[in-house]
């Protein structure tokens, strides 16, 4: 028997309703947050979502806020950036 759900993967659970963008988003979405990902601080693929925001290493139990749907957004990355750049400027001085 053949597979049922193998172009539209996890959204297969839908069936025809509610439009093929918002189940593209979803299934976009879901393959991002429960997908492994770095841990910022041992660098192991280890991360896991807890619940919305929170996300923790199994390898060294680091716990830390994120995103909702990915640990480290780009808005993030760019915060981050940012305030390094600061202190690079501050010791310069």
């Amino acid at each position: 028997m053949a597979r049922r759900t193998k172009k539209v993967k996890s959204t297969g659970r839908f069936g025809v309703r509610y439009g093929a963008r918002l189940r593209k988003d979803v299934r976009r979405i879901e393959e991002v947050s429960k997908a492994l990902h770095r841990c910022p601080r041992c660098r192991l693929q280890a991360v896991k979502r807890q619940s919305v925001g929170i996300w923790k290493c199994r390898k060294c139990d680091y716990l830390f806020t994120g995103g909702a749907w990915e640990p480290i957004t780009n808005v993030g990355k760019r915060v981050n950036r940012t305030a390094r750049q600061i202190e690079e400027r501050k010791h310069e001085i």
